[in-house]
């Protein structure tokens, strides 16, 4: 944390790790994560048990079983290491409006006119600290006038640093607090420079030569005498809103007024940023601390509290309430763009009505078992279409035909008995007697020459639109080389 636009706090993330990854190891053992690094396994990150044994990060994994033979490992997962990384700098955002990422392993904020809120600078970094470790983790934390100084100080030891005594505060720690390369502190070493101190009495000139401007550039930045902006970036929009009941409810009347009131908030921050919801998440907590989660879908993106709380009240229904819910929680965590729409469009209506109708039938069967026929290019029946989610395209178009109508139902061919005639005068289909009234054909249809299709082995059909007395209209169809007939589909 820092108190100006130059100066910042380092978290390293090998010592803000969660508590349970540490307790993989023996009580008190030690215990590292493992990253690839070239050719060799080295060591990513250590608990403090293997930092007091003399293992670092970076180091040989041969060279610490050498110095240690029981150290516990497991494997190093960086992508989850920066997720976790990027929630605590929005938790961090709490302290400071300007919180960024120090390289991939800590914080750095800015809290320049922030400590005053907190009793001071010293009772700033005392409730971080008490609630980054209330909240599971093992953390360091340092507050100093620069960026460099509180980056030394959390990673050799934490504290605040009073204004005017940074030179004072850095000189006894080791070189490696000014973020200085492996390499470059080896050859420094070798000069017998081991600490800073070492490096302030050193003449500029001859130590730029000879080991380059990285030395002295980072010891200015620790020391205040160049500047050292924090670079942050815009934080992604995130939807979700809650509400803590003066007295536990277990009533379903009770929750969904509750939760039409979080509907109206949180479609008011989604119309703010003209986005629409897509999949959304209720917590009902509990007052034993158990949490109920309920989860739904939407067909389509939408911000509409009304036609969103339908969805949810079977599943309230359903919850357990227990001794009774103290807090509410909903989240869109699936979000998609959705722009404003003109007030009584009757297309949009029916689209709404649609995507009503998918919603409640893929929350209670699953968005994939609900599905809608997309237009293929064939002449084929049977391939003139696919089946796809209904929730996850949405309604195709169908291009125009000049040529005889299709069927509204298809199915599969479906074999005709006590057939008279040609067309048939009459004939029996599903156990039931059927009379021609009339018919109009034939269109003659001949498969895709390339294609190997058992069901089109008989070769061309000659289709035929059959009205019957009895009401229904059907898509009949015969082969030359052969004298039967089927039925492939129904007319509405």
């Amino acid at each position: 944390m820092a108190r100006d636009d130059a100066t910042a706090a380092g978290h390293s993330i090998y010592e803000a790790r969660k508590r349970p990854l540490v307790a993989q190891a023996p009580r008190g053992g030690a215990l590292a994560l493992i990253a690839r690094a070239g050719n060799s396994d080295r060591l990513h990150c250590v608990n403090s048990a293997a930092a007091g044994l003399g293992l670092h990060r970076g180091m040989p994994l041969a060279d610490a079983r050498a110095v240690f033979p029981d150290l516990s490992t497991a494997p190093a997962d960086p992508a989850l290491e920066a997720e976790g990384l990027r929630r605590l700098r929005r938790w961090m955002l709490r302290y400071a409006p300007l919180v960024g990422l120090e390289g991939g392993e800590g914080l750095v904020a800015d809290i320049t006119g922030a400590a005053h809120l907190l009793g001071g600078e010293a009772a700033l970094r005392e409730d971080v600290q008490a609630r980054l470790e209330r909240a599971g983790f093992d953390a360091r934390t340092a507050i100093a006038p620069t960026r460099g100084a509180a980056w030394a100080l959390a990673r050799h030891g934490g504290g605040v640093i009073a204004e005017g005594r940074v030179e004072q505060a850095l000189a006894p720690l080791p070189l490696a607090a000014l973020r200085l390369s492996d390499d470059l502190l080896e050859s420094l070493a070798r000069m017998g420079l081991n600490r800073i101190r070492d490096l302030m009495d050193q003449p500029r000139a001859p130590m730029a030569r000879r080991f380059g401007p990285q030395p002295a550039q980072r010891l200015d930045q620790a020391l205040g005498l160049l500047p050292e902006p924090i670079a942050t970036f815009a934080e992604a929009p995130h939807f979700d809103v809650r509400i803590s009941l003066p007295e536990p409810i277990g009533l379903t009347a009770d929750v969904m007024a509750g939760l039409d009131r979080l509907l109206e908030r949180l479609c008011a921050k989604l119309a703010q940023a003209q986005m629409g919801a897509r999949r959304l998440r209720l917590d009902l907590q509990r007052v034993d601390h158990e949490t109920l989660h309920i989860d739904i879908g939407l067909a389509r993106p939408m911000r509409d509290p009304a036609r969103i709380s339908a969805l949810f009240l079977r599943h309230v229904e359903e919850a357990d309430s227990g001794f009774g819910i103290e807090a509410l929680r909903l989240e869109a965590h699936v979000v998609e763009p959705l722009a404003p729409e003109q007030i009584g469009n009757q297309a949009a209506k029916a689209e709404d009505d649609l995507a009503d109708l998918i919603s409640q039938l893929g929350n209670r069967l699953g968005f994939g078992a609900v599905i809608r026929a997309h237009p293929v290019e064939s002449r084929l029946p049977e391939r003139s279409f696919v089946k796809v989610p209904a929730a996850y395209r949405p309604p195709s178009l169908w291009p125009a035909r000049s040529g005889p109508k299709r069927p509204v139902i298809f199915f599969a061919p479906e074999q005709l008995v006590s057939v008279s005639g040609h067309p048939p005068v009459s004939f029996r289909w599903r156990r039931m007697a059927f009379h021609t009234w009339r018919a109009h054909g034939p269109e003659r249809i001949t498969p895709d020459w390339w294609e190997d299709d058992p069901a089109w082995g008989l070769g061309m059909r000659d289709y035929w639109r059959v009205e019957t007395r009895e009401g229904p209209r059907l898509w009949l169809f015969h082969t030359p080389q052969s004298p039967g007939w089927s039925v492939q589909g129904e007319f509405l």
